[in-house]
């Protein structure tokens, strides 16, 4: 038997039609409550949107149809810097209903520069990963050589990762000298605050020379070195740098440009919005205490309507035009899920439990 959540536009049409006329029966039976325990509408603009009943403390939460599957994972892939299973449901739970994980698994089975990437990864050894309590505790500055691939005068990247919240900040560099690295870390440094001990794994050498530029920089500046560690046993931030490196690739591949010193700028936020398996949330949700925005592309308004959007004005009348056919206005959930930092750990794949009569159970992404 097929999947009940798979939707061609047909059945999807006609499920809207049905959850119209039966909204307005005068006499509902068993059957149409159950039916609208499941399924809802909405109106933006004239667009008509099937979406799960909305309570709440719930976003909105479309259904969509199979048309539409392979650009909404592609985007959500992409948006990702090519993230893995895990990191497509943390995107994509929080908005979208009836994606499973097969349709997921299926989709990066398909990827061809994962596939070419996951030929090319070694596997190491796996060490045990070190555990904070505080923020800003211990940080690691790293450079990437890129020299084989430069992009005008920039040739490194400097990595800088807080090992409590897995937070990174990338710079695209000229040099390796002291100099250029300390005038960056100084502009991390007044904008997220300084660690107590800063090590790297290219070694206390590269650490002593880069404090000691920063007290030329900063005259009261005082943080120490960290104990010298074989850079496998910094997993985590080995894993970081790998990842950038990844990232990078693909964005450049995606994008047919070499220009990688712009495309930084973009992989800091893939890194930072992508969920991290150590912390079971994103770095961003661990250092900000809330998931990232991208403007209305992570708010709840259909992507159609986001069209005709320019200004605050235009908004507010959007907002305003949202109706749900049931008791409660969406109008109040026009934002991305908002579970607390605290929860944010409890992520889970749910199995659905209509779906257990169908032969091959399918995984819907759920909280």
């Amino acid at each position: 038997m097929l999947n009940i959540w798979r939707m061609c536009t047909v059945k999807y049409e006609l499920l809207i039609d049905k959850v119209k006329t039966v909204k307005i029966k005068s006499n509902k039976d068993g059957n149409d409550y159950r039916f609208l325990k499941r399924y809802d509408v909405i109106e933006v603009n004239g667009i008509t949107k099937l979406i799960s009943p909305v309570t709440e403390q719930d976003s909105i939460k479309y259904f969509i149809c199979d048309e539409d599957l392979f650009e909404i994972l592609n985007d959500a892939h992409i948006t990702t810097g090519h993230g893995g299973r895990d990191r497509m449901v943390k995107h994509l739970k929080t908005k979208y209903k009836n994606i499973t994980y097969k349709d997921i698994s299926i989709f990066l089975s398909i990827c061809e520069p994962c596939l070419q990437k996951q030929k090319s990864l070694k596997k190491g050894i796996v060490a045990k990963p070190l555990l904070f309590k505080e923020l800003n505790h211990r940080c690691q500055v790293d450079l990437i050589d890129f020299q084989s691939q430069p992009d005008g005068e920039y040739k490194f990247i400097l990595v800088y990762q807080d090992h409590l919240t897995k937070f990174v900040v990338l710079r695209a560099l000229k040099s390796k000298t002291a100099d250029e690295v300390c005038e960056n870390i100084i502009d991390i440094f007044t904008l997220l605050g300084a660690p107590t001990v800063l090590q790297s794994d290219n070694g206390r050498e590269f650490v002593n020379n880069i404090i000691n530029g920063l007290v030329d920089f900063w005259p009261n500046f005082k943080i120490v070195h960290g104990k010298p560690r074989h850079s496998q046993s910094q997993g985590s931030v080995e894993r970081a740098n790998q990842d950038v490196e990844n990232m990078l690739t693909t964005w450049m591949h995606d994008h047919k440009s070499s220009n990688w010193s712009y495309g930084l700028k973009f992989i800091q936020l893939m890194k930072n919005s992508a969920l991290h398996s150590g912390i079971k949330r994103t770095p961003y949700e661990a250092m900000f205490g809330c998931p990232p925005k991208h403007g209305l592309a992570t708010s709840s308004i259909p992507t159609e309507a986001l069209t005709n959007i320019e200004s605050e004005e235009d908004l507010e009348a959007v907002i305003r035009d949202i109706t749900v056919s049931g008791e409660h206005d969406a109008g109040e959930n026009i934002q991305e899920s908002s579970s607390t930092f605290e929860n944010e750990g409890n992520l889970s794949f749910t199995e659905n439990n209509e779906d257990q009569h169908s032969e091959g159970t399918s995984y819907l992404l759920t909280d």
